[in-house]
């Protein structure tokens, strides 16, 4: 069996894909990145690109590279030349494939998909050999990424999310003297449209391998056309490249507009951004005008970038402002946040074409399909006010599913319909419900059951690569786990674990992401079935089941 060739500092056994050591292999690549960020604040840049060098050509950066292409949502995509690792041959031999210095990347495989305006959003798609490339030097990329990164950006960055900036905007909005205008903003075409000129003189990475990737085309159809100008939107370092090309907007406002203390001088300029969508405050629509808009442009035209007149308005708070699917308004001087009017279209209509494609599915399917989503839906919108729009959605998919059964039996009668789908459960007189294959009963879920969720707002210098903030980011993934609407068994298992894979001790953030591993034996360790059993990434789970691994309950021990 072939092994892995390479001159790095990480030491290694494995000669098989089951073999690598993940936990090694994290340790490895977060120390290296530990050393970039502390290097980063003291301006040695020297020193940052020797470190990214070492961590480029380790061994165990190219495992982690090869891991994050296969187990994401694209790994069954492939781009022009049709290939993808699904063995772990294939997954081995792309390891050996890496960092080769006959590297060169291929065009991208452009598709296109729909908007909801009706237009088509244009999306390239790379080779998986480029795919884990652009993974492999994003990891000495990001640290300094993330320490540069402006306070208030939220989109594309670990450990945060729309609730956060979400929570940002009613901080700014929600007081009783907070800025009356509002700067809704957008980028016209971020990702095309970025300046090539600019990425390469100011990312600090390989300008070779950066320009290799940007000026490597893209092919739609059969024809192939060159790439002058923007980062490839489907490629894994283009959300990165993008913020960091739009960060230091925030730090120039603060520059520009600073606040004071009295009232009738602060400017209430502050600044918001998740991707290419933005907010900018302001005391008066005058001061957004004619002083922060001409800032905000000259600030984009450095870099290649455009507003988008269509979608850039200046607008008072008490008319309403949509941003990134939530609608705020004040009213009678109190901020009401809750899910935007289009954004609920959008989902019923959503309901409504599962229902119909569904129309000849088991009903325990249908319901295991309408089920994800509005738990998806619903998590997504708790964290506002919403119960409003969670009572009408409860009423309009009640209705559809209504004449969804009567379109299934149009020779029976309502009482029949309503016996045999819609029986009364408990407190409920109607509760759409049935067995599925295995006998069990599957019930409607129903989004007025979800209470609200308020979400604690991160503290905009926290750097997930940083260990002074280690503690911190330790505090609110304690906390997240009794936010997470799991069962106490599962909860029970999360504690255990610390909130960590017990195989890769990586965080396991998501409900989708984890499976339980049910051990029928005493080999895994304790004696009590309760005790052996593990929480495992869906991933770690197949390859644990795979290599049926020697250690005895490798479980971290403590509590959160």
């Amino acid at each position: 069996m072939t092994t892995v060739k390479t001159a790095d500092a990480s030491p290694h056994k494995a000669k098989d894909w089951h073999d690598i050591d993940w936990r090694a292999a994290q340790r490895f690549v977060r120390r290296l990145q530990t050393r970039i960020v502390k290097a980063v604040k003291q301006g040695k840049w020297r020193e940052v690109k020797n470190l990214q060098r070492l961590l480029r050509h380790s061994f165990y950066a190219k495992c982690l590279a090869v891991k994050r292409v296969t187990e994401n949502r694209g790994k069954r995509t492939a781009g022009v030349d049709g290939e993808t690792w699904r063995t772990s041959k294939q997954k081995w031999r792309a390891i050996e494939r890496l960092g080769q210095r006959r590297y060169r990347p291929k065009p991208l495989k452009r598709i296109y998909i729909p908007k909801p305006n009706g237009k088509k959003r244009p999306i390239s798609i790379p080779t998986m050999l480029d795919r884990a490339q652009q993974a492999l030097y994003l990891q000495g990329l990001e640290p300094v990424a993330e320490t540069r990164a402006d306070p208030h950006s939220y989109g594309f960055r670990r450990k945060r999310s729309t609730a956060d900036a979400i929570a940002y905007c009613y901080l700014i909005l929600g007081r009783k003297y907070s800025a009356q205008w509002v700067l809704e903003g957008d980028i016209k075409s971020c990702f095309d449209k970025i300046s090539h000129r600019w990425l390469e003189a100011n990312i600090p990475m390989d300008r070779k391998m950066l320009k290799s990737w940007l000026k490597c085309g893209f092919v739609d159809g059969k024809k192939r056309f060159p790439t002058e100008e923007g980062t490839p939107q489907g490629g894994i370092a283009s959300p990165v490249l993008s913020n960091m090309a739009l960060d230091g907007l925030e730090r120039e406002l603060k520059a520009r507009f600073p606040s004071s203390r009295k009232p009738d001088e602060n400017p209430q300029v502050h600044f918001v951004r998740y991707a290419d969508d933005f907010l900018i405050t302001g005391r008066s629509k005058e001061l957004l005008e004619k002083e922060v808009k001409p800032v905000v442009e000259a600030f984009l035209a450095e870099r290649g970038l455009t507003l988008s007149a269509e979608k850039t308005h200046i607008t008072h708070i008490e008319a309403g402002v949509d941003f990134l699917g939530y609608h705020m308004r004040k009213i009678q001087g109190r901020l009401r946040i809750k899910p935007s009017q289009d954004r609920r279209a959008r989902f019923w209509q959503d309901i409504t074409q599962t229902i119909k494609a569904n129309i000849g599915r088991r009903t325990s399917g249908l319901i295991k399909i309408l089920n994800s989503k509005l738990r998806g839906w619903g998590n997504y919108y708790r964290i506002v006010s919403s119960w409003k729009t969670f009572s009408k959605t409860d009423n309009y998919v009640f209705w559809r599913l209504w004449r969804w059964a009567r379109q299934r039996h149009p020779l029976k009668n309502a009482g029949w319909v309503k016996r045999n789908y819609f029986p009364a459960m408990g407190r409920r007189k109607w509760q759409f419900t049935a067995i599925d294959e295995r006998g069990r009963r599957q019930n409607l879920f129903m989004m007025k059951s979800l209470s609200y969720r308020r979400h604690i707002l991160i503290k905009g210098e926290a750097n997930p690569f940083d260990p002074d903030w280690g503690t911190y980011f330790e505090q609110r993934e304690a906390r997240k786990v009794w936010t997470m609407g799991a069962a106490n068994y599962v909860k029970s298992l999360l504690i255990r674990q610390q909130g960590r894979c017990s195989y890769c001790e990586e965080p396991l953030e998501s409900e989708q992401a984890w499976r339980i591993h049910y051990s029928q034996s005493a080999e895994d360790g304790a004696a009590d079935k309760t005790e052996r059993n593990i929480l495992l990434h869906r991933e770690c789970h197949a390859q644990y089941r795979r290599r049926k691994p020697k250690f005895h309950n490798r479980v971290p021990q403590g509590s959160l």
